[in-house]
């Protein structure tokens, strides 16, 4: 009897503190030692994002530097089909809407144990990764898939550094046709809207045709702004062209009376040179 719970012990999953449960792997199954990753269900509610579904996520610390994308990937496909896998240094939020970089441009990847958030296509392989004995060490490299490390694995970054040509000028063609096409869209747009929002020298707004049943509007708020904007411009503007004038003129006043002094003193120069050349006392 004691013997069946102590079995049954061991076949149960391994919970600490902070919800995660214990998964222990090997290298090899001749491998002696185990490494443990701490997994739990991804439950981040101010994370709304599609890129990683709540139901369907698994958090994984303590991810070894061996263990690459596709490896992790093979890794938790016992459990069910994975639909995704994200490698990071850090926990934080997904870049679903950030830019995506190619594969021949990417960052220098550090070195370094990782996070992992892996998504599997049902609910249900998220639980069965979950409650996995933590007894039973999931073998990472093995004769169907072998995982290559040390100078294998060197040789093979080595044969990857090198960038074909064809497959980048195809992703350099396919991202300008990208940029073309997004540019034709936004200078579209901001055409529609200049001719939606095009206004006189008073600020009255073009009226273009509604849809039935819609009364248009011929001045708009918005265009009450802008006109209001427009007239504030418009009295700085000359208010700021008076105080020029005003400067300008009283620029010139001092000039010319500094040229008017400068005269006289030159005028009483010469009076007094003209006085010292008449004077002859021999």
């Amino acid at each position: 009897m004691a013997a069946s719970k102590m079995k049954h012990a061991r076949s149960q999953p391994c919970i600490i503190p902070g919800g995660f449960a214990v998964l222990p792997i090997q290298f090899s199954s001749d491998s002696g030692a185990q490494h443990k990753l701490y997994v739990k269900e991804h439950k981040v509610r101010a994370e709304k994002s599609s890129h990683r579904p709540l139901d369907r996520t698994l958090f994984v610390l303590n991810i070894p530097p061996y263990c690459s994308q596709a490896v992790v990937k093979e890794l938790f496909s016992q459990f069910g089909c994975v639909h995704s896998v994200e490698l990071r240094d850090h926990p934080g939020s997904s870049h679903e809407s950030g830019p995506k970089l190619s594969k021949f441009f990417k960052p220098a990847e550090k070195k370094g144990f990782k996070v992992g958030y892996i998504v599997f296509q049902k609910s249900r392989s998220l639980k069965a990764a979950k409650s996995h004995p933590h007894n039973e060490p999931l073998v990472v490299c093995t004769e169907e898939h072998p995982v290559k490390t040390g100078v294998q694995k060197w040789i093979q970054q080595y044969r990857e550094s090198f960038i074909q040509p064809e497959k980048l000028q195809e992703i350099v063609d396919s991202f300008m046709e990208d940029y073309d096409n997004r540019k034709e869209k936004e200078e579209e747009q901001q055409r529609k809207e200049a001719e939606l929002q095009q206004e006189d020298e008073e600020g009255w707004v073009k009226v273009t045709k509604g849809h039935k049943g819609v009364k248009a509007r011929p001045h708009s708020e918005a265009a009450n702004k802008r006109t209001l904007h427009k007239e504030m411009r418009k009295k700085k503007r000359k208010e700021l062209m008076n105080f020029y004038t005003w400067q300008h003129k009283n620029t010139q006043k001092e000039h010319i009376a500094e040229l008017r002094k400068k005269f006289e003193e030159d005028k009483q120069r010469i009076a007094l040179l003209r006085a010292q050349r008449k004077f002859k006392p021999y």
